[in-house]
């Protein structure tokens, strides 16, 4: 495993990170409410962050995802890239690829998807769709959403397309979230039976990235501030719980950038990675809610501020903590994988003898 980035990659977290820094700040994110802040999607856009994912892969997404997380910046970034740039790249015909990545790339077409999957969307014989998705993260910029339907098969729908009927929703982060409802809406098949599960795996360790990078700012945010404000003659940061609580939410953050990683590099290989990324999302899940409430508490009563920059990393981990599966339903999903391995080389041994 070599987790150390190209010169690609590391050239366009640079980029990011100072995009981000420069127009995702406190006053912006507060202004925007709970929408997106356009001016930054077109500064990222223009940048060719976006078109950038197809060449520098899944690991330098998690990269890319990690500088947005620092500042929590309201924009559908992630969503476009793992629920549209990465798997049109990898799924897609020749034809979809050329029609939808040059979109995709400049910001004229914003995806997202509706996962997790619930099955309650079906698709009929003419590949029309119908059933519905309650919440579908930045539903309200998306031109294009990613279905899976009962089947496990994977649908692009437009959401101007007739039959598709779209209700914002409130989360518990900013996400611009949407419900969706579909009847007898048309859509595009997008790749074959592998296809969804191969989406799922790089969707959990991208939003895994993110995840870090949320804990990255919340912890951040906490050195800073027990380091400034003096408690008794001297810095809150010299006391020993403190301390204590601080490095435990490091080991937990890099817990959760080092999984993602793995699992980044193993698909960008072309290895075998749902139990990685499934690891990876558990730890965002469990790790993540832990790193967010201690960057909280470490501010004492200035965390009990809605208003304070440091609640919204709180929101933020909270959402991604449920997001694509909590930490015990991901851990019933990996046993079960590791089980059914376990099974299948056994049967492969029996045979062999």
């Amino acid at each position: 495993m070599d987790f150390h980035p190209t010169e690609e990659q590391a050239a366009a977290a640079s980029l990011a990170a100072r995009i981000f820094h420069d127009l995702a700040t406190h006053e912006r994110l507060a202004a925007a409410g709970t929408g997106s802040d356009a001016e930054l999607w077109k500064a990222l856009t223009a940048a060719g962050l976006t078109a950038a994912v197809e060449e520098v892969g899944l690991l330098g997404l998690v990269l890319l995802l990690e500088e947005q997380g620092r500042t929590t910046a309201q924009v559908p970034y992630a969503a476009t890239c793992a629920y549209g740039v990465l798997p049109v790249a990898a799924h897609g015909s020749s034809e979809q690829r050329a029609r939808l990545l040059p979109a995709l790339g400049s910001g004229e077409a914003v995806a997202t998807g509706a996962f997790p999957a619930r099955r309650t969307v079906t698709a009929g014989s003419d590949g029309r769709l119908t059933g519905t998705a309650p919440v579908v993260p930045w539903l309200r910029d998306a031109t294009h959403v990613l279905v899976p339907d009962r089947d496990r098969t994977l649908w692009l729908v437009r959401t101007d397309a007739p039959g598709v009927a779209t209700r914002p929703v409130e989360t518990t982060a900013p996400w611009s979230a949407g419900s969706l409802t579909l009847t007898g809406a048309p859509a595009e098949r997008l790749g074959g039976p592998d296809a969804h599960d191969a989406v799922l795996a790089a969707a959990r360790t991208a939003f895994a990235g993110l995840q870090a990078g949320v804990c990255a700012g919340s912890l951040a945010r906490a050195v800073e501030y027990t380091s400034t404000r003096e408690q008794f003659g001297r810095p809150l940061s010299t006391n020993q719980g403190v301390m204590l609580r601080a490095a435990d939410a490091h080991m937990d953050t890099e817990a959760i950038r080092v999984t993602a990683y793995e699992a980044a590099w193993r698909i960008d290989e072309g290895l075998p990675a749902r139990e990685h990324a499934l690891t990876a999302a558990w730890w965002a899940s469990e790790a993540g809610k832990r790193v967010v409430h201690t960057g909280q508490h470490l501010h004492g009563g200035m965390g009990a501020d809605l208003e304070h920059p440091v609640h919204r990393h709180f929101l933020w981990g909270r959402q991604l903590d449920a997001y694509l599966g909590c930490g015990s339903e991901l851990l019933s999903e990996l046993g079960a994988l590791i089980s059914e391995g376990e099974k299948s080389d056994g049967e492969k041994k029996g045979e062999d003898a």
